[in-house]
């Protein structure tokens, strides 16, 4: 098996509850949030689930069988600082369980297998940014920029549940959608929306999710989508 890559940092959180109750802003009112994840070097359970102590304020997008383990390339940190202007957007910022170093979106495909410590796991979809990050960070448009630039992150379901820790390498099993890398499939849902070929193609794919082909599925039919309650939510 080839090694592609390994977990930086490893992190877990519970729920908390953010922001003043009486302010004016709407940024700086009371939201919460399982983003604020506390990095740990001891190994922690993996299972269908997610990580043993870890928790999702928003369990209707975020979390759950299909969305287990949410990774982030450590490497666009660099990238957010410098364009961004803030250097507190560090590893760890986008609420991500396992920050990586070695992967990013364009070297995963949708459906890769990989052993990582004692679990088995599989690259489910692409991770799509809500308001959430904008809130935290203070900057209304972050999601339209991770969106825009790619660097979303992408999930994980689990095959096999397990202890990893930070250190594990990500041991690939089996990659058996080799033409869609997360970059790919990010690039044809938000830039591409034009290419009917390409759309079909990723729409019919065996991997894509489910919530992906219903997108599809109305692009490609002629309706226009409208993502601002995603992408700003409250913030606006």
């Amino acid at each position: 098996m080839s090694i592609y890559g390994k977990i930086h940092t490893l992190y877990k959180g519970r729920v908390k509850t953010i922001g003043n109750p009486e302010a004016k802003s709407k940024m700086d009112q009371q939201w919460k949030t399982g983003a604020f994840k506390s990095e740990t070097d001891e190994p922690i359970f993996l299972s269908e689930e997610g990580l043993k102590g870890d928790e999702c304020a928003d369990k209707k997008n975020h979390g759950g069988a299909e969305k287990a383990l949410f990774a982030y390339s450590l490497a666009h940190y660099d990238k957010w600082q410098r364009e961004l202007g803030n250097p507190d957007i560090k590893a760890g910022g986008n609420g991500e369980n396992i920050a990586v170093m070695h992967m990013d979106e364009t070297t995963v495909h949708i459906g890769d297998i990989y052993e990582l410590g004692e679990a088995v796991i599989q690259v489910s979809q692409p991770r799509r940014p809500c308001w959430k990050p904008a809130r935290r960070h203070q900057d209304i448009d972050l999601a339209k920029k991770i969106e825009d630039t790619g660097r979303t992150g992408w999930y994980f379901r689990v095959l096999k549940e397990g202890n990893i820790q930070a250190g594990d390498t990500f041991k690939l099993i089996e990659r058996p959608c080799p033409e869609w890398t997360i970059a790919r499939m990010n690039e044809v849902l938000y830039h591409n929306r034009g290419n009917i070929g390409l759309m079909e193609n990723l729409r019919d794919s065996e991997y894509t999710p489910p919530s992906w082909k219903s997108t599809l599925d109305k692009l490609l039919a002629g309706e226009q989508i409208d993502d601002s309650k995603r992408l700003y939510g409250p913030n606006v």
